[in-house]
């Protein structure tokens, strides 16, 4: 039987030292390859989509993980994405639906190896004990101060690893899950209020789109932006969120001016995407999953 080929997206807080982001790369490289690697300096964070056989990208996510820990001090930690640990999440994604065990399985295997690092791991998404660890936002409410508190006081407990935060590298969150889409889109807008009221109503606990996950957020540039996570692309294109986006800002006085894909998304995320709303430095011949899966093969 054929080994079924994973992808995993961790993403690692540091998105301004240069160097360091070089080696971490370096390090994830080891035994898989790196389809793309995004880095933000307002966010603080890289993420990096890797490719790779079970046992291959084990070993890759583990390299990389080390180094995170060794080299990101989350204690000075200052970007806008929220964030508990060097190595903040770290999913395992499956593209076809037959290597969903697979993907499940790897995912356990590495928390187990990150947890060896002296870094609790958290399970989340459909691998979360309980609905309430489901989402993300669960364990980074209050950032790593709070996570160290909640620890401490017995009302957080790791899936693995040590009962307490690793003093520099806090935690990790760990999951497996079929592709998403990483889309963030900038507001003609300086304020934070009005960009935190279209990610409130964007979301889907705000009655948009299912699946869809929205902060609004102050850039360094003046500007503001809606950040989201689109966990089923398939279903809900980035032109849905757009035109939501558009519907929520306008009667605020603001609109969509310009977008960013974090990573890779699948093709089919760009279906009627509007044209007056540009995706940045993007090409869709090279940064879709099914493009840079076909050139590194």
């Amino acid at each position: 039987m054929t080994s079924p080929r994973l992808l995993a997206v961790p993403n690692v807080s540091e998105g301004q030292d240069s160097d360091r982001i070089a080696a971490l790369q370096v390090a994830f490289s080891r035994g898989a390859t790196v389809l793309d690697r995004h880095s933000d300096a307002d966010h603080d964070r890289t993420v990096f989509t890797l490719a790779a056989g079970p046992a291959a990208l084990r070993d890759a996510l583990l390299a990389g993980a080390a180094l995170a820990v060794e080299t990101v001090d989350m204690n000075s930690y200052a970007g806008l994405h929220p964030a508990i640990g060097a190595l903040d999440v770290c999913p395992v994604v499956w593209l076809d639906p037959t290597d969903r065990a697979a993907a499940r399985t790897e995912a356990v295997e590495i928390a187990t190896q990150i947890g060896g690092l002296g870094v609790p791991v958290f399970l989340y998404g459909e691998m979360a004990g309980h609905p309430e660890r489901a989402e993300r936002a669960y364990f980074r409410n209050g950032g790593f101060a709070e996570l160290w508190l909640r620890m401490e006081g017995g009302g957080l407990s790791p899936d693995y690893g040590p009962p307490l935060p690793h003093r520099t590298a806090g935690a990790t969150l760990v999951t497996a899950r079929p592709p998403l889409a990483a889309f963030n889109v900038v507001l003609d807008s300086d304020d934070a209020d009005l960009a935190r009221a279209v990610a409130a109503g964007l979301r889907e606990s705000g009655g948009g789109p299912r699946g869809v996950r929205a902060i609004g957020l102050a850039l360094s540039d003046g500007r503001t932006q809606v950040s989201t996570n689109v966990h089923d692309p398939f279903e809900v294109s980035l032109a849905e969120v757009i035109e939501r986006i558009r519907s929520l800002a306008e009667p605020l006085g603001a609109k969509p001016i310009e977008s960013e894909v974090v990573g890779l998304i699948p093709s089919a995320a760009l279906v009627d995407y509007p044209a007056d709303v540009p995706i940045r430095d993007f090409d869709p011949a090279a940064q879709t999953i099914e493009a840079r899966l076909s050139t590194a093969s």
